[in-house]
């Protein structure tokens, strides 16, 4: 990004040949594009026209066309002020206020829910659609004020009230709420999602001079980081949540500046699919602010913003404008330079961030509209594309209430008026839904032992945009090795290992870790007497069974050929009593252990991680339920709004005994967003083991590797485990009962059929990566697993010579590493274990799930 405070100098030849390529049709690049917002005079009427073609052509391609005449759409809306505390600082706001400003008004420092109520529901009787709930940033993080109120109304935070009327909204008046509480975290906008079809958040620039520089426009205000600002873009994409944002145009930018924010825009737009619309939003100075001096942005080059943001995010974006922040005379300009959204107009209330500049009539609006040629249709909140798609955009909870105000084509109905409806779970509860049959799942299978199609329906979609992907694995050097080992460095790593294992240096632990021949010889070694030190030379297993009770999930990891979405062919949900038959089957057939997880299927009722383990101690009350990755969990805490700890500790009263640690892939975030484009980050993967340990519920830990990263991943991704299994030893839990690395498995998995993952890890990476787990993990986690699943039995062999325990489970089914193309089946007998133990003279014996010894029956 550019760090420079001065316009760059753009010359009429440089204009005239930027113009030249837009009028082509061509792709503006970002010098291109930073010249044609400096465009002026005929220059600037010819932009946009070219951008107005643009526009044109995409509501064309999006059936917004009819015999010429586009169609131009605003939602009709009502704004709550929830708060307008805010611990932000920003230079041209007149928004926020103090406590003390609200104390001498006699307000409060929120809106009570009867006066949310009371808005929404006025709005509602005049046709609205829409309650747009705006509000300052985290306010209880800087006012006592504030975090008192929320106290004494019994919310843990202004996110948790916003959702709590959210919901109320719903219920009582039918309003679509649209959120625009400012920055949030992925499991912020997580829980939010079940009660909003929308959110939204202005980038409004990506200049860190604004933000870093005293007196400019962002100094002192730590939500406006543009970092920050883009990683919740992102990870609203990351989510499938429709999100509308935008660029503010005139706060002190370069131009240069101004034209990487909307490629920044695009960028995000591209790679998730999630931008539903962007804001050009026009600065205009206020009184009593310190940008109060400041000229408002002139005409011509709002124009050329708005016309190169057109050209830039191409003809499927929606392009917004508010209507109110120029004379009316002025929208038609607006329409010409390729806008096709007014974005929210309210008959209600006043637009509170711009108090000073009135929303237009809609008479008015749409005389303006027409003389331009084109018709002003009203939408909701979410648009069209997205009403359309339903999920994974539309959460159950609140798509019902879409349904009831949308048209088939996704805008709002004519002359609708919103009426409350229940936010409730989808009809039916826990229903047996596809191949369900006790054997089906594992009997009707594709030509390779998996699915019987390669790839899901949705392969194009779900997973974001695979050129993305390519390009994030690629420009991060993910697929890069380690430095070749030179045999002093080797020596003097190993012999630092054979002094104190589990405290190795970083570097010496990369040394190791990327062993080859003699070196890689010793580390297995080595590795090998530290497991018979440590828990000696018996081999051990856990009879258990694998219930995937759905494989329905629309969080789009890429590296996953499990999941499948409801219509898909192999698509499955398996009812409580299935589960509980399995169970009790399993039970009968030795086990002391059920494995449950499952698709994160969003029309699960929000009780479901609770029933399943309750149907399953009703059923077989001593059998030890263990259960639910992460991300099921933090899935569980957004659909029951509880937090982590209060649903951990309901999951245990209900009977679940340890969480498996799966889900953490790697624990690094610039490797899990090219594997994933959905799954929780890896600090809510961390906080989510952490809360377990702290309650006392056991976990087990795990790696996938072998795809995208190199061995720098694996040495950090230990290290991780270590720091979290240091904290709970310290607080007196067990923490981690056992860490397993889990070889990629790539025959089906979307990220190697899309040509960016590797085909799975080598024998010397196997090796390596178990070896060095027992090495690096020496005195904080004591059970090193292989697994058969991935490895067969030869594999499982090996990985017992060097560093490995413990053989994992019978499983009698296992769903996710068939799907992906194992070729070791799904199920192992206990001859068969003792079998691969003694193919190594190891004794063999089994354990409980916390590598207890079993009860005899």
């Amino acid at each position: 990004m550019s760090e420079h405070n001065e316009q760059p100098t753009v010359t009429p030849q440089q204009v005239r040949r930027a113009l030249a390529r837009a009028e082509r049709g061509a792709a503006l690049d970002l010098a291109e594009a930073t010249a044609l917002l400096a465009a002026t005079g005929p220059e600037l009427d010819r932009l946009t026209g070219a951008a107005g073609r643009v526009r044109d052509a995409g509501l064309v391609a999006a059936g917004r066309s009819v015999e010429g005449r586009g169609v131009v759409t605003y939602s009709p809306k009502v704004f709550i002020p929830v708060t307008k505390l805010c611990r932000d600082r920003c230079h041209y706001c007149t928004f926020v206020e103090t406590p003390g400003q609200a104390a001498r008004e006699g307000r409060e420092p929120f809106l009570s829910p009867d006066e949310i109520l009371e808005i929404a529901s006025q709005g509602a009787a005049m046709g609205c659609l829409e309650a747009l709930f705006t509000l300052g940033d985290r306010p209880e993080d800087r006012w006592p004020e504030a975090k008192e109120w929320l106290d004494s109304k019994g919310y843990d935070s202004t996110l948790a009230y916003v959702r709590a009327m959210a919901v109320r909204v719903l219920e009582e008046t039918g309003l679509l709420p649209h959120l625009n509480p400012g920055v949030m975290s992925w499991e912020e906008m997580n829980r939010l999602k079940p009660v909003s079809p929308s959110m939204g958040m202005m980038l409004e620039t990506t200049s860190r001079r604004l933000f870093e520089t005293k007196g400019e426009a962002h100094y002192g205000s730590p939500d406006k980081d543009p970092a920050v600002r883009l990683r919740v873009l992102e990870d609203a994409g990351r989510l499938s949540i429709p999100f509308t944002t935008g660029l503010l145009v005139g706060i002190g930018e370069t131009l240069t500046e101004r034209a990487e924010t909307i490629f920044a825009l695009r960028k995000v737009s591209t790679q998730y699919g999630s931008v539903q619309e962007v804001i050009v939003q026009n600065f205009r100075a206020k009184p009593d602010t310190a940008m109060r001096h400041t000229d408002d942005l002139d005409l011509d080059t709002y124009r050329a913003t708005i016309a190169v943001t057109r050209l830039v995010l191409g003809p499927k974006a929606r392009l917004q404008a508010p209507p109110n922040l120029v004379d009316l005379t002025e929208c038609r300009a607006l329409l010409d330079a390729g806008v096709d959204d007014w974005g929210g107009v309210s008959p209600l209330t006043p637009d509170h961030v711009n108090p000073e500049r009135p929303w237009p009539s809609l008479d008015r609006l749409r005389d303006i509209t027409a003389q331009c040629g084109f018709d002003l249709r009203p939408r909701l909140t979410v648009h069209p594309e997205y009403v359309r798609a339903g999920e994974p955009w539309l959460d159950p909870r609140v798509s019902g209430h879409v349904a009831a105000l949308a048209t088939e084509g996704g805008l709002a109905r004519p002359d609708v008026r919103p009426t409350g409806l229940p936010w409730q779970e989808p009809d039916g509860g826990f229903t047996s839904v596809g191949r369900t049959d006790l054997h089906s799942a594992i009997d009707d299978e594709g030509p390779d032992g998996g699915r019987t199609e390669d790839r899901r329906s949705d392969f194009t979609d779900v997973y974001g945009d695979w050129d993305e992907v390519k390009d994030a694995a690629a420009g991060t050097g993910l697929i890069d090795g380690a430095p070749a080992v030179l045999h002093a460095e080797g020596r003097e790593a190993l012999s630092a290992a054979e002094a104190d294992p589990g405290n190795l240096s970083d570097e010496h632990a990369l040394t190791l870790m990327t062993a080859e021949g003699d070196l890689l010889e010793q580390v297995c070694r080595l590795a090998d007497d530290l497991r018979r030190e440590v828990v000696g030379d018996d081999v051990t297993y856990v009879v258990n069974r694998n219930i995937n009770f759905t494989n329905v999930c629309y969080v789009g990891c890429r590296f996953c050929a499990f999941a499948q979405r409801r219509t898909d062919a192999d698509a499955y949900s398996l009812s409580l009593d299935e589960v509980a038959d399995r169970a009790a089957e399993a039970w009968d057939l030795g086990a002391t252990e059920v494995c449950m997880q499952g698709g994160i299927d969003p029309e699960l009722p929000a009780t479901a991680y609770f029933d399943l383990v309750s149907a399953v101690r009703q059923r077989v009350p001593d059998m030890h339920v263990h259960a639910f990755s992460p991300m099921e969990i933090v899935n569980g805490t957004a659909r029951t709004g509880l937090s982590i700890e209060d649903f951990l500790i309901k999951a245990r009263e209900a009977g679940l005994g340890s969480l498996p640690g799966t889900a953490a892939e790697i624990l690094d975030d610039e490797v899990r967003w090219v594997l994933t484009k959905g799954k929780l980050p890896a600090s809510t993967w961390i906080e989510i083991v952490s809360t377990a340990h702290r309650i006392g519920l056991p976990t087990t830990s795990t790696m996938m590797y072998g795809h995208v990263d190199n061995p720098r991943h694996w040495v950090g991704h230990l290290r991780v485990l270590s720091r979290i299994q240091d904290t709970a030893r310290e607080n007196g839990s067990d923490g981690f009962t056992e860490f397993v690395p889990l070889p990629f498995v790539h025959t089906s998995a979307p990220i190697y059929l899309a040509g960016v993952a590797r085909p799975g890890p080598t024998l010397r990476d196997n090796r390596a990566v178990h070896a060095m787990a027992r090495i690096l993990l020496h005195g904080r986690i004591d059970n090193i697993q292989t697994s058969w699943v991935k490895l067969g039995v030869e594999g499982t062999r090996t990985m017992l010579t060097s560093g490995a325990n413990d053989v994992g489970g019978t499983l009698m089914e296992e769903t996710i590493s068939r799907m992906a193309g194992s070729e070791h089946g799904s199920a192992k007998t206990v001859e068969e274990l003792v079998e691969i133990g003694a193919g190594i003279d190891r004794p063999v014996r089994e354990r409980t799930t916390l590598y207890g010894v079993p009860v005899p029956r």
